[in-house]
């Protein structure tokens, strides 16, 4: 397990990495850089490398995070999020599947008595508009 420092309680630690190993995500994974931040924060972010860039190889997400001043702290944040975003992109693939097999199953589910009935009824009802924009009668043709 990884200690993040200061600021970080353990239980939010031992939170993530739960997350990370329930996820598979690996730190061996993870290609790690830090950065200059930039804007506010004055002579400390212009002399420090706080912003942390997490790339997570085997999905080819990429995290960029500058939230506090602290490295450790930002190392913590860019970790949570990758962690959020892989878990969103696995759930949002899952849920996409399942919405399709959903909309299969209701087109090939049998239509009830009265559903059936009505759209006859409408079929019907639709013919004879059309039987009606057809020629006139043969009677009044003259």
């Amino acid at each position: 397990m990884t200690s993040y420092g200061y600021g970080v309680s353990p239980e939010k630690e031992a939170a993530l990495s739960r997350m990370m190993e329930r996820l598979d995500i690996k730190e061996s994974d993870i290609a790690e850089r830090f950065v200059r931040s930039s804007g506010s924060g004055g002579q400390h972010v212009n002399k420090t490398s706080t912003c942390v860039y997490l790339k997570h190889l085997p999905t080819g997400i990429e995290v960029k995070c500058q939230k506090e001043r602290s490295q450790a702290l930002n190392r913590f944040f860019a970790r949570r999020i990758l962690a959020q975003k892989i878990e969103q992109s696995i759930l949002g693939a899952e849920s996409a599947a399942r919405q399709r097999i959903e909309k299969i199953r209701r087109q090939k589910r049998k239509r009830s008595k009265r559903a059936k009935e009505k759209m006859l009824a409408e079929k019907k009802i639709h013919s004879q508009k059309k039987r009606l924009r057809a020629f006139p009668p043969e009677a009044e043709q003259l």
